[in-house]
């Protein structure tokens, strides 16, 4: 449904509507950068596509190739995460770490109940919306697994948010961490990945095209790109942004274009509430933290940042300033994203049985 129907809206030409679009994307990308906020490029197209939707009748959206190698792209941005040290941690605490992942969904699909206890939320977008790990990945498969894309897009961007500002605050206050003890590698070789990014995206769509899973246009890319940065055959790797930054950009205003006036309305009206969730969810991580450090060998900030539901990159980046353990937290933090973008399928067959409001 168009928010474009309502009163005050202007008819405008699909190439106008275009450009209105890629316009305020690119400015609210800009603006939303500078400011520090997490995916920027990602809620600039938000922006972007609501700067539309919200003031024309004129129907506009992502083709759908397009938007399947937006995904696939995403897909492959998560998978040049993976790295050995990470997998070995994986084995080596196979257990503590399966826990503490048990435990986030656990509350993850608690607080998504909480959210779905209102009668404009359903169970799947009240679900989707709070699962804690890869809220890009999420973001890009909530419409095709029957979420409401918009709410679980502002929800999710909403967690990690409030989860990077704690961060500095959490860590200085409670584990006075030293500044500078390491620092987290971040090179990446530019031919490798352009060539890995191209390769896996084409391939992983086209196995994605024979699978009947609403994710493996994401999974199946991610999967390449896993395979690529595990092997190390073409050095560290990481998509461009010139890639990365289109893919994020289009996920966004794909999102954007569908708002309506009222769905905003809600949305708002809504988020006391799902403050309230995203606090009490950073606090039961908390709790977990503190259970790993009390029966296992893992220090306490380790621990933390291991269990905290959201902003992979950052916390990465705080755990080698602080001299943590980064491949611990990594391994943590990166078995639970691939757990919970492998069980959306899942999940939304269990919660599509209990009625949409």
């Amino acid at each position: 449904m168009s928010g474009a129907s309502e009163e005050g809206s202007h008819v405008r030409s699909a190439r106008a509507a275009a450009l209105l679009v890629v316009a305020v994307t690119a400015v609210s990308s800009v603006v939303l950068s500078i400011a520090g906020l997490p995916s920027a490029v990602l809620f600039g197209g938000l922006i972007g596509g609501m700067a539309h939707a919200l003031t024309s009748p004129t129907e506009l959206g992502v083709p759908r190739p397009v938007y399947r190698i937006a995904q696939g792209v995403i897909g492959v941005t998560i998978g040049c995460v993976v790295s050995v040290p990470a997998l070995r941690a994986m084995g080596q605490d196979a257990v503590a770490i399966g826990l503490v992942t048990l435990g986030t969904v656990v509350v993850s699909v608690a607080a998504g109940r909480l959210l779905a206890l209102r009668d404009d939320v359903s169970p799947i977008t009240g679900a989707f919306a709070l699962i804690a790990g890869g809220a890009s990945g999420v973001v890009t498969v909530a419409r095709e697994l029957g979420a409401d894309d918009r709410v679980v897009t502002v929800v999710q961007y909403l967690r990690v948010l409030i989860v990077l500002v704690s961060l500095p605050l959490v860590t200085s206050t409670i584990f006075h961490p030293p500044d500078g003890v390491g620092r987290l590698e971040v090179a990446a070789d530019p031919v490798g990945s352009v060539v890995v990014t191209v390769v896996a995206v084409v391939v992983g769509l086209a196995i994605a095209s024979r699978i009947p899973i609403p994710t493996a246009t994401l999974l199946a890319p991610l999967v390449l790109a896993a395979i690529a940065a595990a092997g190390g055959w073409f050095g560290p790797l990481a998509v461009p942004d010139l890639i990365q930054a289109p893919a994020l950009a289009l996920v966004g205003a794909q999102v954007g274009l569908r708002f309506t006036r009222a769905s905003l309305r809600s949305i708002v009206r809504m988020l006391p509430a799902v403050l309230a969730i995203i606090v009490g969810m950073v606090v039961a991580s908390g709790a977990m933290a503190a259970a790993l450090a009390a029966f296992t060998p893992v220090d306490g900030l380790t621990a933390y940042l291991a269990t905290t539901p959201g902003g992979l990159f950052a916390v990465l980046a705080t755990a080698a300033d602080s001299g943590s353990d980064v491949t611990y937290v990594l391994a943590v933090q990166l078995f639970r994203l691939l757990v919970v973008l492998a069980l959306t399928p899942l999940l939304a067959r269990l919660l599509s049985a209990r009625p949409d409001r």
